[in-house]
């Protein structure tokens, strides 16, 4: 008697598992249907960077341009003219030993100070520049090309001041040569000069030459 109800029980167990089966084998089902739903969703984003958005820009830009244009030129032509008429002198005392020292420094202080190097003409009386011994060394055409070219400090003889082209900034060096040759040459450095001259030598001497006012 008592056996009866213990077989009984694990059929309805079996019976139990039946359903629950079924189910997952449903869920198992909806997984592959899913994936291929992106593939086509990312075809259409080729097509949104188009040329929709780079239209607008070109509109606003012809807007924003006319507007500067015309301010610009009106500024251009009063600076150099104002810069060109009366150049500026300044005296660096030095000796004739020390006046190409302190002709490097004034070209090192206009650099620092945003001067472009071309703007820069560098004339001696005495012993030639390091730069302009080296460069003669190759022949008169290829240093005075490198004069023409105007991209760069150059060194040059103050007895040759009046074959140099005129730049914005003259620095004259008294080291050395005839108080008559320098009297010759610093006024042609002066005509050189378009806004500033630069003299680094002996305070008396310059002064003779160019007045008490230096």
């Amino acid at each position: 008697m008592p056996l009866t109800p213990a077989i009984e029980e694990p059929q309805i167990h079996e019976s139990a598992q039946g359903p629950r089966v079924t189910p997952a084998a449903s869920r198992t089902a909806q997984t592959p249907r899913p994936v291929p739903g992106p593939r086509p969703a990312a075809v259409p984003r080729p097509g949104r960077p188009g040329p929709a958005r780079p239209a607008p820009p070109a509109q606003r830009a012809p807007q924003a341009t006319p507007g500067p244009v015309p301010a610009a030129p009106a500024a251009a032509p009063t600076a150099p003219s104002v810069s060109a008429a009366v150049p500026q002198i300044q005296l660096i005392p030095a000796s004739a030993e020390g006046a190409l020292d302190a002709a490097e420094e004034a070209v090192d202080l206009l650099l620092d100070t945003g001067r472009a190097p071309g703007d820069i003409l560098v004339l001696t009386t005495g012993d030639p520049h390091p730069w302009a011994a080296h460069e003669l060394s190759f022949g008169e055409a290829a240093y005075w090309a490198l004069h023409d070219a105007g991209d760069d400090v150059f060194y040059a003889d103050a007895a040759q001041a009046e074959r140099a082209a005129g730049r914005p900034v003259v620095v004259f060096a008294v080291n050395g040569g005839a108080v008559e040759s320098v009297a010759g040459a610093l006024p042609v450095a002066l005509t050189r000069a378009g806004a500033l001259l630069i003299v680094c030598g002996d305070a008396q001497q310059i002064n003779s030459v160019l007045g008490a006012g230096v």
